[in-house]
């Protein structure tokens, strides 16, 4: 019998199954719990927004986007959603799953800390960063239905969310700093890790190696 959950299916096909049960045993409640709600949350602004994607894709790339920040699935050398887009793309290689859609969920994850660019993409792109952009940022919070808000966050609770994803985040890519150039994390490794400041791109334009 298929979940539901403020009017939202969650899949209930054995690749999401298999794909939930991946992230219950890597993720500590706090990601697992966050990234169901990205899924919903997606789910929610997607009918506002006009976008239909496939629920199924949609679902695993909110449920592996930060498995970065996983002891099992972290790496060093390499921005945080790399990590998660990679494993989702060895996860769906592996169950044989077309290859345009692996790449729809890699560049979801791998993407969903980027402003803008992921909406003029498809629809799986664009709400998996729109749940992400609910849950953690409160962008579009407003914009939802607050019964079909209270519904998702009474199936997935989020005591103490904001410092936990922060601590999350800084512990996630800490050991990594110079992964962060570029991006939104940078601001968290200011924020928290003493010391760190983040690489100035005007700074890495006049020290390059050109003479001029």
């Amino acid at each position: 019998m298929s979940e539901t959950i403020a009017g939202v299916a969650v899949p209930d096909s054995q690749l999401a199954a298999e794909a939930t049960e991946l992230v219950r045993d890597a993720a500590p409640p706090l990601l697992y719990h966050h990234s169901r709600r990205v899924y919903l949350f997606g789910m929610l602004q997607g009918r506002r927004l006009g976008l239909s994607a496939d629920a199924e894709l949609l679902y695993i790339g909110a449920m592996f986007h930060d498995l970065g920040l996983t002891e099992t699935y972290r790496r060093t050398d390499q921005r945080f959603e790399l990590d998660g887009a990679d494993e989702a793309r060895r996860f769906l290689d592996s169950h044989g799953v077309p290859a345009a859609d692996v790449r729809r969920v890699w560049e979801a994850i791998a993407l969903h800390t980027t402003p803008e660019i992921p909406y003029r993409l498809d629809p799986e792109i664009a709400l998996v960063t729109a749940g992400v952009e609910t849950d953690v940022l409160g962008i579009g919070y407003g914009d939802l239905d607050p019964g079909d808000v209270a519904a998702v966050v009474a199936a997935h609770p989020r005591p103490d969310f904001k410092r936990q994803i922060l601590a999350a985040f800084t512990n996630g890519f800490k050991d990594r700093p110079a992964s962060t150039f570029g991006t939104v994390n940078a601001d968290v490794l200011e924020h928290f890790v003493p010391g760190f400041r983040h690489i100035d791109f005007v700074d890495v334009i006049r020290n390059s190696a050109w003479p001029e």
